[in-house]
């Protein structure tokens, strides 16, 4: 006879969708959120049929090709006791990229995060999130590629 998996919380839950880079509506987007910048164009829009707000906007990214800004997910370095929050800046160099969409406590990933990112941002390049608590260095994963 087989258990049932010991319950978890909403912490878990969101650790888990945080590093699966799954975006949610509200954290990973804004008032300027195109669905290709997080991933969405596929499953959540359908391009040839009716007509709805931002169409023109969703149309020529897809005909262009790139969006503005694409998701990243951060690997954070966990030598510190604070996640950033959402909002917190993402600079590379000396320069504002993007901001924090979720961070969570992963339990084998360690501090996760995702983020969204200029698209001219490179991949690859460590990244420092600017937080309440103090700077903290991070590596990118690419979820949306640039």
């Amino acid at each position: 006879m087989s258990r049932a998996p010991a319950a978890a919380g909403s912490w878990a839950l969101e650790a888990l969708r945080t590093a699966a880079a799954v975006p949610r509506l509200g954290r990973e987007t804004d008032h300027r959120t195109l669905p290709h910048e997080i991933g969405w164009i596929g499953p959540g829009v359908h391009l040839s049929k009716g007509c709805y707000r931002g169409q023109e906007a969703v149309a020529r990214v897809h005909n262009l090709g790139h969006p503005p800004r694409r998701l990243v997910l951060l690997h954070l370095d966990g030598s510190g006791e604070e996640l950033p929050v959402h909002g917190d800046i993402v600079v590379v160099g000396d320069r504002e990229v993007g901001w924090i969409g979720t961070a969570a406590w992963h339990f084998e990933l360690g501090p996760v995060a995702t983020a969204i990112v200029k698209r001219s941002t490179p991949v690859g390049v460590p990244a420092i999130v600017r937080s309440a608590a103090g700077d903290i260095a991070a590596a990118q994963e690419t979820v949306v590629l640039p």
